[in-house]
Parts: C-alpha cells; sequence; structure tokens
C-alpha cells in the first residue's frame, strides 16, 4: 500500500485574478507567451456553450486568519466559472498572472513563460446565463492554486453549474490580490506533527468552503445565481479531504468528491458520511479510505483510474510537455507524477465521472456510469460500491 504523505504532493497552477464584492476589476494580465512558441490550448468542454469566469476578492470579517503573520480577518480569492449568455466580444481568460506564474513555473519545474502560453476557454467577465444554478465548491491540492483544475470547471460550466474554485490563502503556492500582493504558501512541508498540522489546514479550508457558499448564496449585483438547494463540493488531494470534512459539518452541500485525496485532517474516516461520497483516485488503495469505506452510511463509490498519477487529476499533464517538465526534473519522475495516461484522457475521464455523479445528485439524473464499468472508460475499475 502506498505510503500515508504520499498523497500530498504539490500541484500548483495558477489564476487569473479580478476584484469583489461590489465591483469587478482586472488584474494584472498573463504574461505574454515566449516569442515564436505555440499556444497551450487547455481541452475545450464538450458542449459548445459560452462560458465566463471572473474573481472575486471576499473578506471573513468573522474569522482572524490562522496562518497570517499578522492578526487580521480571513482574506481570500475565488474564481468562478458560469455558462455565458454569449461572448459579447470578451477576450479569453488568461490562466494566470505573471508574478504568479514566476513563483508556480519554479515550484513545478516548468521553463519559464510556460504558463502564459495555456489558453483555458472561458471568457474573461463575460454576462451569467439566466437562472438559479447548481453550485460547485472547488478545492485544491496542498500548496496548489485555485486554477488547478480549470479544464474540468470549463466543463462544468459548460454543462449548467456554477464552480467557485478557492485560493485557500497562506496554503496556496501563490495567491495575487487587486492591490498587487502576492501571498506564497506558508506550510511547512515536513510539520513535525503532521496531524496536528492537517487539523489545521482542514479546518481554515472548511471555513473558507462554508464562507463562500454563504457569499454565493446571497448574491451580488453582476454574478451568477445560486439555487442554495443544489450545493456540492469537490477537491484534488487535500481538497478532497477537506471536501469530506465540509459534507460533514454543513447539511447545505449535498454530494461530496475527492481526486485523489487521503481523507487526512478529520474524523471522516471513522465516522463515515451521511450523504453521497464518490473517491476518484490514482492509487489501489489508501489506508484512510479503508476506514471510511467500513464507516460510510450514505451512498458511496470508490473507483480507480488506472495508468495516473496524483496529479493526472490536475490540468498540468498539458503543460508539462510543452514546458519541458522531464527535461527538467527526469523521466522517472514525470511518470510518478502523471503515470502513463495521455493528457487529453486524464481529462476526459474525470469530467465525465465529475458530471454524471453530480447531475445524480444535484439534478435527480439518470448516470448509469456510476452503476457499472464502462466500454467508453477502460482505464476505470471499481474498488468499493454503496447504495
Amino acid at each position: 500500500m502506498i505510503g500515508r504523505r504520499s498523497l500530498l504532493a504539490a500541484a500548483g497552477l495558477g489564476g487569473a485574478a479580478l476584484a469583489l464584492p461590489g465591483a469587478v476589476a482586472q488584474a494584472a494580465p498573463a504574461a505574454p507567451p515566449p516569442t515564436g512558441l505555440p499556444p497551450i490550448d487547455l481541452p475545450a468542454p464538450t458542449v459548445g456553450r459560452p462560458i465566463g469566469t471572473v474573481s472575486l476578492h471576499l473578506v471573513d470579517a468573522s474569522r482572524q486568519d490562522p496562518f497570517a503573520p499578522a492578526p487580521g480577518p480571513r482574506e481570500l480569492m475565488v474564481q468562478l466559472w458560469y455558462p455565458a449568455r454569449g461572448g459579447g466580444g470578451r477576450a479569453r481568460a488568461p490562466y494566470t498572472t505573471a508574478r504568479v506564474a514566476a513563483v508556480l513555473e519554479q515550484r513545478v519545474h516548468l521553463d519559464p513563460g510556460t504558463l502564459g502560453r495555456v489558453r483555458p476557454t472561458a471568457l474573461l467577465g463575460a454576462r451569467p446565463a439566466p437562472g438559479a444554478l447548481p453550485l460547485l465548491l472547488l478545492g485544491h491540492g496542498r500548496q496548489g492554486t485555485r486554477t488547478n483544475c480549470t479544464a474540468l470547471a470549463e466543463e462544468l460550466a459548460a454543462h449548467g453549474y456554477l464552480v467557485a474554485s478557492i485560493d485557500h490563502t497562506y496554503d496556496a503556492a501563490a495567491v495575487e490580490f487587486p492591490d498587487g500582493r502576492v501571498v506564497q504558501t506558508v506550510l511547512e512541508e515536513e510539520p513535525a506533527d503532521w496531524d496536528a498540522a492537517e487539523r489545521k489546514e482542514i479546518a481554515a479550508r472548511v471555513g473558507d468552503l462554508r464562507f463562500v457558499a454563504s457569499e454565493l448564496i446571497n448574491g451580488a449585483p453582476g454574478l451568477p445565481c445560486v439555487d442554495p438547494e443544489r450545493i456540492g463540493v469537490l477537491g484534488h488531494s487535500m481538497g478532497g479531504a477537506a471536501a469530506a470534512e465540509a459534507v460533514r459539518q454543513d447539511g447545505r452541500f449535498a454530494a461530496g468528491l475527492n481526486l485523489d485525496g487521503g481523507l487526512f485532517g478529520s474524523p471522516v474516516p471513522e465516522q463515515g458520511l451521511d450523504r453521497p461520497f464518490l473517491l476518484l483516485t490514482s492509487i489501489a488503495d489508501h489506508d484512510t479510505w479503508q476506514r471510511w469505506r467500513e464507516h460510510q452510511r450514505g451512498w458511496g463509490r470508490q473507483l480507480r483510474q488506472n495508468d495516473s498519477g496524483h496529479l493526472s487529476f490536475t490540468d498540468l499533464p498539458h503543460a508539462a510537455g510543452p514546458g519541458r517538465f522531464t527535461e527538467n526534473t527526469s523521466q522517472e519522475f514525470y511518470t510518478r507524477l502523471f503515470g502513463t495516461i495521455a493528457p487529453a484522457r486524464a481529462t476526459a475521464i474525470p469530467r465525465a465521472y465529475v458530471r454524471a455523479y453530480f447531475d445524480r445528485f444535484l439534478r435527480e439524473r439518470p448516470a448509469p456510469l456510476l452503476d457499472a464499468p464502462s466500454p467508453r472508460y477502460p482505464e476505470v475499475a471499481f474498488v468499493w460500491s454503496r447504495g
């Protein structure tokens, strides 16, 4: 069985920043691609519906930031993806700002300028489509960033969801605020007491998720409208652990999903959950998942995406080749993090299963993909099922 800490590999990519509440203001644009190098297009959504994106600067005055060097309220950047009315002449959103990119490229062993070449599909600041949308709260891995799973978020938005991805400040690799401040992670790579560190990190993340849900339910002019009866939460790695604990704590969250995250920092493995929860993993099993299975009370599935690595569930496979990740590290290191699955499949598979899952539990739509192995996705093995 894989070691306890191996699921905490950092997976950092950045995000474009705007500011709210009250008004939306564009932050510094991404660095231009290096001359002569082609763009790196993320896979477009599987339907042609226009999608928009905007980022919010939110301050939770009710909480003191547990990681900040000086006392102060918890301050967050949150990026939204949503179905849009149309393009309206809007430009495609950048993937990251130049200052965040400089931090991330160094952390993930990419050539300088790589992230400036990455092109999402969403249109920056496009007008939201009318109507109340099901909300999906999305969390990044430990020392990741809010745009780690942009291709997944865009797919969900194109199919009618409002996706809100949170930069967990001082945990995220780098966060740029509208006033130009860049806050980098303060988390220790190897804490002396992992259990205490995880409890603190998960508690902060769950507080962030609950706060952002409340802010979006309350709404603001120009933002998509949320259906408060249809809220799900998901995350990659430590974000998946936080998703589980958020479902345990908050009855507003109808369903949770974990992309390859050990269930650290909470009592979920010993208590289970009374609502649906899906694990989509790159490895056969983990001790925290075994304990969760023994106590899960609601609907549950554990599915394995074979030939994958821990970072296969992020956008990073699409940037790794053009950014010369292997040349900057080694083929062995690439395989350990990404497996042998092709980047296109690494994106297509989670998109299909995540959408089927939330369609079933937030929209009451049939989802036969969750009932048995599918010939369309032979890479996916059913490890465990309940309900």
